[in-house]
């Protein structure tokens, strides 16, 4: 499974979900369920964004974790 970090980049980055959502032109209930893990899929656009805003790197949102 694809975990998404974002909840530890907006720690490191001292930034709030409401600035992020700002910054990226995301709505805070699209970023909520991405924070939370719900999310089904994400845009690349997206993606690219969060990593602009965040200044990081794919890698540091998105884990991949076995279901093993």
């Amino acid at each position: 499974m694809i975990v998404i970090n974002l909840d530890v980049m907006l720690a490191k980055r001292k930034m709030s979900l409401t600035q992020l959502s700002q910054e990226v032109g995301v709505t805070m209930a699209n970023l909520s369920i991405l924070k939370n893990g719900k999310a089904k899929a994400m845009r690349f656009s997206t993606l690219e964004a969060i990593c602009q805003a965040l200044e990081c790197q794919p890698g540091d949102i998105l884990e991949y974790k076995s279901n093993l």
